[in-house]
């Protein structure tokens, strides 16, 4: 059975736009969305900036009741899926509740309600503990909500694999769609991670730029003089269906997602394998499931992350894949606006490449300054870029040795 998968709706809450138009225009403009930590005190932590997500509020998306009841990852993923839900007419439209499904990933889950948690068990002891505190900190929540509020009764799960979550969620939907057990499934990645304990955490392993001085200038990938990633938060959310299902009711359809790639490093729990091994046979894989060959590829929404191991790294996976067609396309990292949403990132990050495929504008690697020998590819260096493409790959890296690459082709 021929089932090819169309993507027909985008949702996004992103530190530079809380609408995934409003996203688009400002990953175009070169907006920078990072700056000073208000969430909490960052005065003992190295590194004191982030992408913060401004002006939302979950009422609109959520009931007053049930939003207190929900970790803000999952709010933002709230937020995104009934976007991307309006967004392709579902609303109006609504599938056969079995047929329908949500995946959505997290890197960490629910961490703000944890630590919250911990504090009153510490300071007020067991019986201050919330009888939601774990419904709102499990990573499953986010999916579960969704499914809840939009009574999808397919497939439901949630996707764990670090940086790699929300394109594994993506994926994973796919590839349920072809395998024809659902017609419509909502997918993609939230995070909410702007707290003092991660902030400890990842500043301990000295992994976060600490350019506090600078935030808008800090996530600078494939620049020579990058030292570290600047954490983010948010949620990208997907529509995928069947293009038959589709077409019957009318859709507007943005892209086909035709490919996907997962392979594991299978080197280190943080380093990514040094030549690029496990990056490289996912992007083959993704390419050889779409049934695309290299030179069909324009666009690459890179990893990116702004760290001195994972661009170069990325870049020789990049060659090691396309060879002489690495130095004709672009490997562009939105993550220099946004920052790195963590387990969010995969799913903002493939409605950035969805929008670039449909719109034939390449989004821009900002705060690009100085070359760097080993990272010496097109990034689309700090100005958006109209391009005609026939298709794209989105690539997400995470901590343990995930690799995940999702292969977009223009629907005509």
């Amino acid at each position: 059975m021929n089932r090819n998968v169309v993507i027909t709706g985008l949702g996004a809450v992103t530190p530079i736009g809380n609408t995934a138009p409003a996203f688009w225009q400002a990953l175009l403009a070169g907006r920078s969305g990072i700056g000073p930590i208000t969430r909490f005190d960052p005065s003992r932590i190295s590194t004191r900036i982030a992408g913060e997500i401004k002006n939302f509020k979950p009422e609109p998306f959520m009931d007053p009741k049930d939003a207190r009841r929900a970790d803000l990852f999952v709010q933002y993923a709230a937020a995104a899926a009934q976007e991307a839900i309006q967004d392709a007419g579902l609303d109006k439209t609504p599938p056969e509740p079995d047929r329908a499904g949500a995946i959505v990933g997290t890197g960490i889950g629910g961490i703000s309600t944890l630590e919250t948690q911990h504090r009153n068990m510490l300071e007020k002891g067991p019986s201050r503990i919330s009888p939601f505190f774990i419904p709102m900190m499990i990573a499953n929540m986010a999916s579960g909500f969704i499914s809840i509020r939009w009574k999808l009764k397919g497939p439901n799960l949630a996707t764990v694999s670090a940086c790699s979550s929300g394109a594994n969620a993506i994926g994973d939907a796919l590839d349920a769609i072809r395998e024809n057990r659902a017609d419509v499934m909502v997918a993609g990645g939230a995070e909410a991670t702007l707290t003092e304990l991660c902030f400890a955490g990842f500043s301990s392993m000295k992994a976060m730029s600490t350019r506090n001085d600078e935030p808008e200038r800090a996530s600078r990938p494939f620049d020579r003089d990058r030292d570290g990633f600047v954490m983010g938060e948010g949620a990208g959310i997907v529509i995928l269906e069947e293009e038959n299902y589709a077409r019957k009711r009318g859709a507007r359809i943005y892209a086909r997602l035709v490919g996907y790639g997962l392979t594991a490093d299978a080197y280190h729990i943080t380093a990514p394998d040094p030549e690029g091994d496990g990056a490289a046979r996912a992007m083959a894989a993704a390419l050889e499931d779409g049934g695309l060959r290299p030179e069909d590829v324009g666009y690459i929404n890179a990893h990116g992350t702004s760290t001195p191991l994972n661009d170069k790294t990325e870049t020789a996976a990049v060659k090691t894949v396309f060879g002489a067609q690495a130095r004709r396309l672009a490997l562009g990292s939105t993550k220099s606006m946004t920052g790195h949403l963590l387990g969010a990132a995969g799913g903002i990050e493939l409605v950035a490449t969805v929008y670039a495929v449909r719109e034939g504008i390449l989004p821009p690697t900002i705060n690009y300054e100085h070359s760097d020998p080993e990272c010496d590819l097109d990034c689309v260096p700090n100005e958006a870029r109209r391009a005609t493409i026939q298709a794209a790959l989105s690539n997400s890296l995470g901590f343990g040795g995930h690799n995940v690459t999702l292969a977009v082709r223009r629907f005509d």
